[in-house]
């Protein structure tokens, strides 16, 4: 009686967590299809009386949102290769070769993750400028990749270390070079972390302002939040429609979570079982 009495009350703490989680999701979706009469005097929680799919369609042919949509694909996509690369390769050297110089260089690397932005915002510019990336995607790519890195190595070396280093060793008595050795044995089995990875960057690339804020001035290199902000202070009277390009700029997170988010069970439970 006692652990069924438990359990309801856990799955009440649940469900009640999901519905507050939830709420804004689905509010924000109600009301991109009312107008400003239903969201704050009439209707503001109910469904809408009339269901105004016409705020979409005015929502990508008065605000760029392809163009801005674009942009940020473009920027997320390059950032996730380049630091899923980077990490792949210094981590397996790092996990692999064990002395001073790589485990001062991973401790330096490391150490990144506890460098908040604002602190280095400045030097970033300063740097995006000299190698003359002002103005182009590259002045956020490359900063972004530089960020994602410190969380990339944590998280990779951990797995690296965890695989038997037997595996390689029986592989190259067997003939395989290096590069069958990693590509064939050991990056098959970072399939989870490499996963995990991807998600994290996505949607740190995806939702990332203060930076994109900073290095991207023109209109036609704007990343989707930039484009946002743009679109909320030109038609801010019209939140039936700024409400539907929210919702259209929050699909692919919501995509790309949905798809992948049973990777980042597994991958804690591998590293969970490592450990």
């Amino acid at each position: 009686m006692g652990k069924k009495f438990g359990k309801i009350i856990l799955y009440t703490i649940l469900v009640a967590y999901a519905v507050l989680s939830l709420y804004p999701l689905i509010w924000m979706f109600l009301y991109s299809f009312k107008d400003n009469n239903e969201i704050f005097i009439t209707n503001p929680f109910g469904l809408p009386r009339v269901w105004r799919f016409e705020n979409y369609t005015d929502a990508l042919t008065q605000f760029d949102v392809l163009i801005y949509f674009r942009n940020s694909m473009l920027v997320a996509v390059a950032t996730i290769l380049l630091v899923e690369l980077f990490s792949l390769l210094f981590c397996y050297v790092v996990a692999r070769v064990q002395n001073r110089l790589t485990r001062g260089l991973h401790f330096l690397v490391s150490s990144g993750m506890f460098i908040p932005i604002q602190a280095v915002m400045i030097p970033l510019v300063i740097i995006v400028r000299r190698f003359g990336f002002t103005n182009s995607l590259w002045s956020v790519i490359v900063p972004y990749t530089a960020l994602g890195l410190p969380f990339a190595c944590m998280l990779f070396y951990g797995f690296y270390l965890g695989i038997p280093i037997d595996l390689e060793e029986s592989a190259f008595m067997d003939g395989a070079n290096l590069g069958t050795i990693y590509f064939r044995i050991i990056l098959p089995q970072m399939k989870s972390p490499v996963v995990v990875l991807v998600i994290y960057q996505f949607m740190s690339c995806w939702n990332e302002f203060n930076l994109a804020l900073i290095m991207l001035t023109k209109n036609r290199l704007k990343t989707l939040p930039l484009g946002l902000v743009n679109f909320w202070t030109a038609y801010q009277a019209q939140w039936g429609q700024v409400g539907a390009a929210m919702i259209m700029s929050s699909i692919p997170v919501m995509i790309v979570y949905l798809f992948f988010s049973n990777q980042i069970a597994d991958a804690m439970s591998v590293s969970g079982m490592k450990n």
